[in-house]
């Protein structure tokens, strides 16, 4: 396999505008990102911005960035956009999508969708879950639970279902996280079908994938890294780096 890391990020955030460049403990968002997928060390890391003051930014830190349309509807576009710039004739054929408001993503969880495709054939896509926080994730429709046919050791399993919904039972509830690692065919079909009934109906477009007869396997991660997507996660952030100034986190 030949992974490529890919972060799309835009400033038109209707929740947080200009997140992307939102300071944290003296850094932006899209470099602290930028910086743990470089951490991982699977492939080269470039950040498909929309928007040129990203576009410096990353730069200005010594990473590479590629200037897309402002315009374009998702985050796969994006990606696609960069890659056509990139490499063109596909000599990736593995592409990480990470978002870019994971200012603390564990760069474990990046090689762990590169390792599950490596170790599946049959996988087409590559995610990540983490046991839930609390037993109000169950039922709170913000936090995609992840239903998996797990593997005997544990760690990792096919995925069947993802849900808003409420789920029953003693089993432990797997909540998802927006990390994908794509075999380029699969992000080519995915992007280019349309938006599917269960996708529609749950909000989900990871179940785009799965309505097109794509194989998601994911890895389970020992906790949810912190996502910015409103100001008091922005404040959650800020908190964290304090913390890990001081060296009070592992």
């Amino acid at each position: 396999m030949n992974p490529i890391v890919v972060i799309p990020a835009r400033m038109a955030a209707t929740r947080l505008p200009n997140k992307p460049l939102a300071d944290i403990g003296g850094v932006s968002m899209i470099v602290r990102v930028l910086r743990q997928a470089q951490a991982a060390g699977i492939g080269p890391v470039v950040v498909a911005a929309g928007d040129i003051a990203i576009l410096e930014a990353v730069q200005a830190a010594g990473g590479q960035a590629v200037l897309t349309d402002p315009n374009l509807a998702s985050g796969s576009d994006r990606i696609l956009a960069a890659l056509d710039v990139l490499d063109p004739d596909g000599a990736h054929d593995v592409v990480i999508n990470l978002q870019g408001d994971m200012p603390f993503v564990q760069p474990s969880m990046l090689a762990a969708c590169a390792d599950l495709l490596g170790a599946y054939p049959d996988c087409d896509i590559a995610t990540v879950v983490a046991p839930e926080a609390s037993p109000q994730d169950r039922s709170n429709p913000d936090v995609v639970k992840a239903v998996l046919a797990m593997e005997h050791d544990g760690f990792s399993g096919r995925a069947l279902y993802f849900t808003r919904s409420t789920l029953y039972g003693d089993a432990p509830i797997w909540r998802h996280i927006g990390i994908y690692g794509y075999r380029r065919a699969a992000l080519q079909a995915f992007n280019a079908a349309p938006a599917s009934p269960l996708e529609k109906r749950e909000k989900l477009e990871q179940l785009r994938a799965m309505e097109l007869g794509l194989a998601l396997h994911a890895a389970v991660a020992p906790e949810a890294p912190i996502s910015v997507d409103n100001p008091s996660d922005l404040d959650a952030a800020r908190q964290f780096a304090l913390t890990l100034h001081a060296g009070n986190h592992p």
